[in-house]
């Protein structure tokens, strides 16, 4: 190659994605052998750029599962940890990203840089390239989009020297690719989310036993308060894999009070306290105790200065007067009644004095979920949360314009590279099936909803010049942007809003 940029990195791992065909036949045959094997191949791709699974143990990790609120957790975590040893170097690694693959992998909190980013891909694509032995033929001799990630976060971390690692579990847990570390410092499971028993057809104890997985021996594991049948779960597979102790930690009272300007919405005071109670398991089994005290100051700094983009976020356009962007990827039952929740709070994007602007909303889902029912949660939500506030609205009239868009980045039919994605049925993108059945469906729901203020379109790029063309007017405009991660990356990308929300 003449260069190995940033963009040709990206260009190489866009093809390691799945396509739609692919995924559809692992979701027909149960998925099964692609997530039972997902271990032990990640071992061997790891073993085969030079590594052997010991030596993640020297990354001191934090290990972090659930079905719900995960990602934030990791966050609140390494931002307090940094805040209480700001010498140390922190490794963070989550998944998706937004608007740049480099999200995903974050050094004391900033995305790994382009040039670094590059660099350590091609060290790694090189390996695989060169080294092919493999135990099985079955096994590619590429990884999968996010097992190279995964293998790639750990070789950054690795070369980088960080010396605390927190590292967010894909999907699920006992076969995820992050959960081949043989000793982490400390283990944490957030809210199993029951709307997850629908979507992924398992029961809540099943659902447990995979998320359970990332317990070891003579490591702490914790979890928050869940339901009784997967608590049980949790309590059973700590003893199982010898965990050193197994704590369901409360609810800490006082983050109800501290005002967690990165990561809005009430439902994130559980996710910071297990994150609490994460870092002083993690301070305690490195005998490197932070304080005696539960929340000191360097905690609570930590949890203010946490910036998780794409939840619950408010981006005020840093181009346009009078416009303001609500963000929030929440793609489940549980996480858009809790969007609604934090849109419906008093200043938020209402006002008790009454509606003051324009709204809009801006909606997409994954293909397969019920679009119809997450568009009803929205509304149900935002009709009982006005009577909640007693604001003289109605939730009918809540949004003067709805839009349903493909996460497809531009009109010229193409993503950002970042953002590409072979999974999306190209059939359904071209003919916008599922944005006409979500049209349909809110008119369904809301039959007195004018049907010239409802937008079917085929990319985010269109999206936001529909809504350029409405903020033309004086009025204050207030765009909500949710069902999807993937689509609120988009808008941050085409809207330009990188700078601010990022």
């Amino acid at each position: 190659m003449a260069t190995r940029s940033y963009a040709d990195a990206v260009e190489h791992l866009n093809t390691l994605q799945s396509n739609a065909a692919v995924l559809d036949a692992i979701r027909a045959s149960g998925g099964g052998r692609a997530s039972n094997k997902a271990f032990e191949e990640t071992v061997e791709y790891l073993e085969r750029i030079g590594y052997s699974p010991s030596d993640l143990n020297t990354l001191n990790v934090i290990h972090i599962t659930g079905t719900k609120g995960k990602g934030s957790t990791s966050a609140f975590t390494e931002s307090i940890i940094r805040s209480c040893r700001p010498t140390w170097k922190t490794g963070l690694y989550t998944s998706p990203h937004l608007v740049a693959v480099r999200e995903r992998i974050r050094i004391n909190g900033a995305p790994i840089p382009e040039s670094e980013f590059a660099k350590y891909f091609f060290e790694v694509w090189d390996r695989l390239q060169q080294n092919t032995k493999r135990a099985s033929e079955e096994t590619s001799i590429m990884p999968g989009y996010f097992r190279f990630l995964t293998i790639l976060a750990f070789h950054a971390f690795l070369q980088l020297g960080v010396d605390a690692t927190i590292l967010e579990v894909g999907v699920g847990g006992t076969y995820d690719s992050t959960n081949i570390v043989p000793k982490p410092v400390a283990t944490g499971i957030t809210a199993l989310g029951l709307d997850h028993v629908h979507v992924l057809g398992k029961t809540i104890p099943e659902i447990a036993w995979q998320k359970g997985g990332i317990y070891k021996k003579d490591v702490p594991a914790l979890t928050v308060e869940q339901p009784v049948e997967g608590l049980a779960v949790l309590r059973e597979r700590a003893a199982e894999l010898g965990a050193s102790e197994f704590a369901v930690v409360p609810t800490i009272p006082e983050l109800f009070t501290t005002t967690l300007a990165g990561l809005a919405g009430a439902h994130q005071v559980q996710n910071a306290s297990l994150a609490v109670h994460l870092a002083h398991a993690f301070f305690n089994s490195r005998q490197k105790k932070a304080t005696e005290q539960l929340l000191p100051i360097t905690f609570i700094q930590g949890l203010k200065n946490t910036r998780w983009p794409g939840r619950c976020q408010t981006v005020v356009d840093p181009q346009r007067d009078g416009l303001t962007w609500f963000l929030d990827g929440a793609h489940t039952l549980e996480s858009l009644d809790c969007c609604t929740k934090w849109i419906t709070s008093p200043g938020v994007i209402v006002q008790a004095s009454g509606k003051t602007g324009s709204r809009v909303l801006i909606f997409n889902c994954t293909s397969g979920r019920s679009g119809s029912s997450f568009l009803a949660k929205i509304r149900d939500t935002i009709a009982s949360q006005l009577r909640l506030h007693q604001i003289d609205e109605s939730a009918d009239t809540f949004f003067d314009r709805v839009i349903f868009c493909t996460n497809l980045t531009y009109a010229d039919g193409h993503y950002k590279g970042d953002l590409t994605n072979n999974t999306i049925s190209q059939t359904d993108l071209v003919s916008l099936n599922l944005q006409e059945q979500l049209a349909t469906a809110w008119s369904d729901l809301i039959p007195s909803f004018p049907k010239s203020n409802t937008h079917v379109l085929p990319t985010v790029e269109h999206a936001i010049n529909k809504v350029r063309e409405v903020n033309q007017a004086s009025k204050p405009l207030s765009v909500l942007v949710t069902g999807s991660l993937h689509l609120v990356g988009g808008v941050i990308e085409v809207a330009g809003l990188s700078e601010v929300a990022l």
